[in-house]
Formats: structure tokens, C-alpha cells, sequence
């Protein structure tokens, strides 16, 4: 299934998918404790629940490094920390990113 239409799909079950979100749904997927996770990130817990609660946003680098790591779509990570910018933005605006050769 392409980004786009796994993207789509999930949006339509539960609404404007966010980085934090993206995140908290691989750690439960995981089998991850937030502790747990937060090591694997190298963050502190308190940052890693900001993160996953939309209190803190990530840049997309960040996104990207924290995909990587978890081994979990870069793409769908990029395009959620970009979603969330313009969302904050006020910006009636979406992307959709795509991986170059």
C-alpha cells in the first residue's frame, strides 16, 4: 500500500494524522513503554509524551532520524512534522512528500 493511500485511509478512521500520533502508534505497535521508546530516541520521557500529546513539535529532520531509527517510514514522518507546521500555521494547506533517487 502506497504512503498516500495508507495516509488517506487513516485519516478517514481517526481524523488528521500528526507526527505525534505517527509515533505513538509505532510505539504501541513496538510493544514499547514510553520509558522504553524514549531510550531508543535517546530523549528524555517527558519529551518523548510532548511529542506524542502534539505539545512539542519536531523538526523534520528530527522526524526523519526518529523514522530511521525505529524503522518506520521516513516519508510518512517527514510529511506528518510538515502537516503539523501548517496546522499550527493556520494554513489550509496539505503535502505529499515522496522519496527521490
Amino acid at each position: 500500500m502506497s504512503t498516500k493511500n495508507l495516509t488517506k485511509l487513516l485519516e478517514k478512521d481517526l481524523g488528521p494524522i500528526s507526527f505525534g500520533g505517527f509515533l505513538r502508534s509505532a510505539r504501541t505497535m513496538k510493544d514499547l513503554s514510553q520509558t522504553e521508546m524514549a531510550q531508543l530516541l535517546d530523549i528524555s520521557k517527558s519529551t518523548l509524551c510532548d511529542i506524542e500529546k502534539g505539545r512539542q513539535q519536531v523538526s523534520i529532520e528530527l522526524a526523519a532520524k526518529i523514522a530511521k531509527k525505529c524503522g518506520l517510514s521516513e516519508v510518512l514522518a517527514v510529511e506528518c512534522s510538515i502537516q503539523d507546521s501548517l496546522r499550527k500555521a493556520g494554513l489550509k494547506m496539505s503535502v505529499q512528500i515522496r522519496k527521490t533517487s
